[in-house]
């Protein structure tokens, strides 16, 4: 069984989660975005291998955080707070 650490919850069943992609940057002037763009922005991923930063979503109690993730091997390297993730100046 697959076991992934939740900021709020602690060790959980991976079965509880569900990735809603990658942590990105929307697109500059997003009121003034043409839908292209904006289309862009929420269907077109990079898939990129290796090491990605994404939105994770513990179901049972609708709790995001964000996990880092090795893409090649799904290893869960590290999950955060939204408010503890480094270099976060919101502090």
């Amino acid at each position: 069984m697959k076991i992934i650490h939740c900021p709020l919850n602690g060790p959980r069943n991976a079965a509880e989660f569900a990735c809603a992609g990658p942590v990105r940057p929307p697109p500059d002037s997003v009121p003034e975005s043409d839908d292209r763009l904006w289309g862009e922005y929420l269907f077109f991923e990079d898939n990129q291998a290796g090491i990605v930063r994404e939105w994770w979503r513990h179901v049972p109690s609708s709790y995001w955080f964000v996990v880092d993730r090795d893409t090649r091997t799904d290893e869960i390297i590290a999950t955060y707070a939204p408010e503890d993730l480094p270099g976060n100046d919101a502090s």
